[in-house]
């Protein structure tokens, strides 16, 4: 007697399903949308922000340019800088970018110059993320401090500190910004 295979096959697609946390490259579908959302009804999946409005993460921006002013001011006044890369596609991304307007972090990223940078779909600002960040290891939301009289990287969450942001109470937030103010 033969056994059927798609009692089989199902098990291992199961296995082999994207986590449902953190935007990484691995769980980007063609259209920028995570690769395991079908379970969730799409209104389920809505930040807390006003960023469906408008973009957080501007990809006409010049990202290069904007961190390269960014460290300029930073010299004068000796403000870090705070470079966030994500996509407004991202849901951790902007549950991240609604943490940032709760009052604990919102002051304290007034001690920051804080530069957004848009990495699309895993294919924009590639370049510059590359010399702060590995997307490959962190996924997005992806945080950068540098240092404002060298520029160097202060600390950058290669680990996936905000994967998974959509979880993540504003005091946790708070703790790195206040560990790198």
């Amino acid at each position: 007697m033969r056994r059927p295979l798609l009692p089989a096959v199902l098990a291992l697609a199961v296995l082999a399903l994207p986590t449902l946390t953190g935007c990484s490259s691995e769980t980007t579908g063609s259209r920028g949308t995570t690769g395991a959302v079908s379970a969730a009804p799409a209104a389920t999946a809505q930040a807390p922000s006003a960023a469906k409005n408008s973009p957080d993460y501007d990809p006409k921006a010049d990202a290069a340019a904007d961190i390269a002013a960014a460290l300029k001011a930073a010299k004068k006044d000796g403000r870090p800088v705070l470079v966030d890369f994500g996509a407004d596609w991202c849901l951790d991304c902007r549950v991240l970018g609604a943490r940032f307007q709760q009052s604990g972090p919102s002051a304290l990223l007034a001690k920051y110059h804080v530069v957004k940078v848009d990495v699309g779909e895993f294919d924009h600002n590639l370049d510059v993320a590359g010399h702060y960040v590995d997307l490959r290891t962190s996924g997005i939301p992806a945080l950068t401090v540098l240092d404002p009289a060298s520029g160097r990287v202060k600390v950058a969450t290669n680990r996936g500190e905000f994967a998974n942001a959509r979880t993540m109470p504003a005091a946790q937030v708070e703790e790195f910004l206040k560990q790198w103010a």
